[in-house]
């Protein structure tokens, strides 16, 4: 019987609404709840939903009448509704701020295994990100696709091959609910494909305070193929890719819309949703009558792209004639021909044989860019500096959020009590500079050695029981036994190796050379013991042949004690993994990891990192927080056996000694004051809170000041902005420079001046800027705009500009340039004309 149909009594009601908030995921005070309920379903599948389908009518009478049950059910009850209506952080601190909300539009969403609806990273960080705002009350809703079958399950042959599986998710069975129309019917977006009519279904799911919703498309109204349109997370080819981004976007948005939420600001976590902005340019043409040109500049100041890309060919591409398969129809309803349409996925849009981009078009149709670390914001002003020309590298405008981790998801029981007693029971759900790192200096050794060891232990209790698991899968019949395996030891310096292996990750780095690190593994004097996981696409035969080559060295019988290796690496495996490791290892080839949030869920439980100098890492790292591969001066090294070496000594000379040094009385001070220094100096700094808190002041509310601005008084200022474009695309090729004039000066100042030819363009329509490139450390550039002081009579419509400067350069480091100006533009990103000084 459905979770939403089958009838409690009356004292356990209140379990269906529990049950169906994702809340339960990273609160943990239900969990014996839910485990006194039914102890054998809680254990396999930590999924209340199941548990409530799966426990007998006699159980749950039984428990109605259960005094303690009924207590402990009434303190749950009340401490959720506390969270869900206590004033929140948001309301507090911006009780005035422009945002009305935010749509946050995802591929996948990593928040529970018991909705598996993610792949990696990119999920992990939406999950992460959906339940921060819900901590810290930011109005926001977000919307992505429900898989009929989602990400592929793993399992290994007795080769070490990887074998995937797909597995029905049974809508009954997840925590989520049917979104209900104003009439009571159940809530349908429709979209056109191929000329027919294709019906997606609307669920959605509470986390806490914020609401997903997902869009289906297994609806028996539609054809069979429009069925399976949102079977398989990243299943299919590029046709299926793209009529799911198609539905990601356009239906994502119009579902926005119909809600009555259309002036939220929208944020697409990659390009993958970037038809949300057409969408929404769409709505504001019907509603306004505008042109498809003047309602982009009504709604763009409200649109924000996330990039996790940190490779060029890493974007989705689709070939122009697949496009006009799909989208043609959309194309005329927005007023372009397929040739304009094409072109704002494209950096030369005159070039027929460049796909069509899905990031280009984010760029296009966004105001406001930004990727995922310091370092990944630099090599993404580089990628998209061909939608640029002629702007430097360093003005291309992609700004940087470096990413975070919700620390109560991750955070183990005893590392929440420490953090709890130096903080309090709200730490997360308010302002994270009370989270000072001087106090967190406090923690106590040895409670931290004590933590430590018990999260060790319990990891390695947790392993032998997911490898009995796993190795029955692989007995053969007539063969089968109990397991009598006790790998790993609580007591041993324990690393943690889990990822997608994909080979810029490099996840064979530290298999290089096999018999150096049976040799690691087994020192005399301090050994070590390695975890591995992780998957590898089900195309990439690169990664499979990695992974085997991981499995063969796990089975050989000098290591079977100190490595292993864990098949399907999810969400509850990679929980045990950073609440117990000593080390997490990364090895990505530098600068291809955008951010990779793995290491980061180590901090609140006392682990430590050994990492390439990426990502995250390349802003995080000092030698008092852990351990670095290479170092900020290196160039990008290509040779991996001798980076192999160095990490092989880095192991044995400094990391695993540091362990084994203990002081009388039995704590490696050395090792904890490292552990003390990251867990006080990164923890916030690499929190969700600290993401969400940067996301709000540098581009939630810019981007909602702005739209609101735009769309005032019936859309007076992007009618303005669009007339601006005209006369711009006009009269540019009238504009003129003349030769910089330096008045030479004994003073600290001297004045430059020139003459510009406007043509057919007014001061206000431009700037004259003189700009230096940044030296050295330098954070900006020298850059000065020049001021209209005179017009000349002698020519035609020219002024005279000039302005002082300080003498900190040679004039030789100086040049003049003319860009265009507009109080209420975003420059380049809005319109990237620029014109320089000849020399």
């Amino acid at each position: 019987m459905s979770l939403f149909h089958r009838p409690l009594p009356d004292a356990l009601a209140i379990l269906r609404e529990l049950a169906l908030d994702l809340y339960w995921s990273w609160n943990h005070d239900g969990d014996q709840l839910w485990q006194q309920l039914n102890p054998e379903v809680w254990e396999h599948t930590r999924n209340p939903v199941e548990v409530l389908q799966l426990t007998s009518d006699e159980r749950f009478e039984a428990l109605a009448e259960d005094p303690d049950f009924l207590d402990a059910l009434q303190t749950l009850t009340r401490a959720r509704q506390a969270y869900l209506t206590d004033t929140a952080w948001y309301e507090r601190h911006y009780p005035d701020s422009p945002v009305k909300g935010v749509a946050y539009i995802s591929m996948e969403y990593g928040l529970s295994d018991a909705l598996p609806l993610y792949a990696g990273g990119l999920g992990m960080l939406a999950g992460d990100y959906l339940k921060t705002a819900s901590d810290l009350g930011l109005p926001l809703v977000a919307v992505g696709l429900l898989y009929q079958q989602g990400y592929f399950h793993q399992s290994l042959n007795t080769e070490g091959w990887q074998q995937e599986t797909y597995l029905y998710n049974d809508p009954g069975g997840l925590p989520l609910t049917r979104a209900r129309a104003e009439d009571g019917s159940w809530l349908h977006i429709d979209a056109e494909f191929l000329c027919r009519r294709v019906r997606f279904r609307v669920w959605q799911v509470t986390i806490g305070r914020v609401t997903l919703y997902l869009l289906d498309s297994n609806d028996p109204r539609n054809q069979a193929r429009d069925r399976s349109i949102t079977s398989q997370l990243y299943g299919g080819n590029g046709e299926t890719r793209l009529v799911q981004e198609i539905a990601l976007g356009i239906c994502g948005w119009r579902l926005i819309d119909t809600l009555g939420l259309g002036d939220y600001v929208c944020h697409l976590n990659e390009g993958h949703a970037a038809f949300a902005t057409l969408e929404r340019a769409r709505l504001y043409q019907t509603r306004t009558g505008a042109s498809f040109e003047e309602a982009l500049w009504a709604t763009r100041a409200g649109n924000i792209f996330t990039t996790h890309t940190p490779v060029e060919a890493g974007f989705d591409r689709f070939p122009a004639s697949l496009l006009r398969r799909y989208i043609g129809e959309f194309a005329l309803q927005l007023g372009l021909s397929m040739e304009q349409l094409v072109a704002l996925g494209r950096a030369h849009p005159e070039d027929e044989d460049e796909r069509f981009n899905m990031a280009h078009l984010a760029m296009h149709t966004c105001a406001f860019s930004n990727g995922v670390s310091a370092l990944h914001g630099a090599v993404s002003r580089e990628i998209f500096q061909p939608l640029f020309p002629r702007w430097p590298r360093w003005e291309v405008p992609v700004g940087h959020v470096t990413n975070g981790v919700h620390v109560p998801t991750w955070d183990s029981p005893r590392a929440d009590a420490e953090w709890h007693r130096l903080f309090g029971p709200d730490r997360w759900r308010g302002e994270v500079s009370a989270l000072s790192a001087e106090r967190a200096e406090r923690l106590d050794d040895a409670r931290l050695w004590r933590m430590k060891g018990e999260g060790r232990a319990q990891l390695v209790g947790y392993v032998r029981r997911r490898l009995e698991h796993q190795w029955r899968q692989e007995a053969d019949p007539g063969t089968c036994a109990v397991f009598a395996g006790q790998p790993l030891d609580p007591n041993l310096l324990t690393l943690g190796f889990a990822r997608r292996f994909a080979e810029y990750k490099r996840p064979n780095l530290l298999l290089q050379d096999p018999e150096r690190l049976a040799a690691l593994l087994n020192h005399p004097h301090h050994p070590m013991q390695l975890v591995v996981a992780g998957k590898a696409h089900p195309a990439d035969r690169w990664g499979k042949q990695a992974l085997q080559a991981w499995y063969q060295f796990a089975q050989r019988p000098e290591v079977r004690h100190r490595m292993v290796f864990l098949e399907d690496y999810d969400i509850e495996l990679a929980q045990h993994l950073v609440q117990g490791v000593d080390i997490w290892l990364n090895t990505p080839r530098r600068p291809w990891e955008a951010c990779g949030t793995s290491g980061m869920k180590i901090l609140a439980n006392g682990g430590l990192n050994l990492s390439s100098l990426d990502g995250w890492w390349a802003e995080a790292y000092d030698e008092n927080l852990g351990w670095a591969l290479g170092n900020h001066e290196e160039p990008e090294s290509t040779n991996d056996a001798a980076e192999a070496e160095r990490l092989y000594r880095l192991l044995e000379e400094s990391v695993a000694p540091s362990f084994y040094q203990c002081s009388n009385d039995g704590l490696p001070l050395q090792w904890l004051e490292k552990i003390r220094h990251s867990m006080a100096h990164l923890t916030v700094a690499f929190s969700c809170n600290r993401m969400l808190h940067e996301y709000l002041e540098h581009y939630y509310q810019p981007a909602a000041e702005a739209l609101a601005a735009r769309n005032a008084e019936k859309g007076r200022v992007a009618q303005d902005l669009h007339q601006w474009r005209q006369r711009l695309n006009t009269h540019w090729h009238e504009l003129h420079l003349g030769a910089p004039q330096w008045q030479d000066s004994q003073r600290e100042e001297e004045q430059v001046a020139v003459t510009v030819y406007l043509g057919g363009l007014e001061p206000e329509d431009i700037q004259v800027q003189l700009i230096a490139e940044p030296l050295g450390d330098e954070a900006a550039p020298v850059q000065l705009a020049l001021e209209p002081v005179e017009t000349l009579a002698e020519a035609t419509h020219a002024y005279r500009y000039q302005t002082r400067l300080k003498r900190t350069r040679p004039r030789e480091d100086f040049t003049l340039r003319l860009i265009p100006h507009h109080p209420q533009a975003r420059m380049p990103t809005e319109c990237g004309k620029i014109l320089w000084q000849e020399r």
